[in-house]
């Protein structure tokens, strides 16, 4: 495989190092070079939180440059905005729609953007209604690793061997129907 830098946004507490994880145990099950690199700030507050995952042999730095991001998965609207300047030209934005409101939006002192990202390669879906559907809202981050994998050439069965490792049994059917959901479209 190519080299492919893929950036992880989103809200604490929505499995952005999970999804991480994940993506980390599969790029190593299918025989890639790997770097992941967590930021956490303030995640256990709802604050952001940003992940670099980095694929293939000749990677030596963990850390995706601003305008060099092949995909930037997000988790929610804000944070899509936030971590566009990481795509580089032809790179695709995988975004939830969800908003969750930050606290200075919360207190008044700041409002949400009314704006929509301005990639041109941006696929926006609702992941919040089809991770309920599969039988969970915390498995949005599956449903948008399902989207994720459209676009990557790894097969389908990878995926779930690598989501099967890493989540816990007993969320395992919820995580490969959201996975599913996601891929499907």
């Amino acid at each position: 495989m190519k080299k492919t830098n893929i950036i992880i946004v989103g809200v604490g507490g929505q499995g952005i190092l999970l999804t991480s994880k994940i993506l980390g145990y599969l790029a190593l099950d299918m025989g890639e070079g790997v770097k992941v690199s967590e930021v956490h700030g303030m995640s256990q507050r709802g604050g952001s939180v940003i992940t670099h995952v980095r694929i293939g042999d000749d990677v030596h730095s963990p850390l995706v440059d601003p305008g060099e991001a092949d995909y930037v998965l997000s988790f929610e609207m804000l944070e899509a905005l936030r971590a566009e300047y990481f795509l580089r030209e032809g790179g695709v934005l995988i975004s939830n729609t969800q908003q969750i409101l930050p606290m200075p939006v919360i207190t008044g002192s700041a409002q949400y953007p009314d704006k929509m990202p301005e990639t041109k390669n941006a696929v926006l879906l609702d992941a919040l209604s089809l991770a309920e559907e599969a039988g969970s809202a915390r498995a949005v981050n599956i449903v948008l690793l399902g989207v994720l994998a459209r676009f990557m050439e790894w097969p389908q069965e990878k995926w779930e061997s690598a989501i099967e490792a890493c989540v816990p049994p007993k969320t395992l059917e919820t995580n490969l129907r959201a996975f599913r959901a996601g891929l499907k479209g």
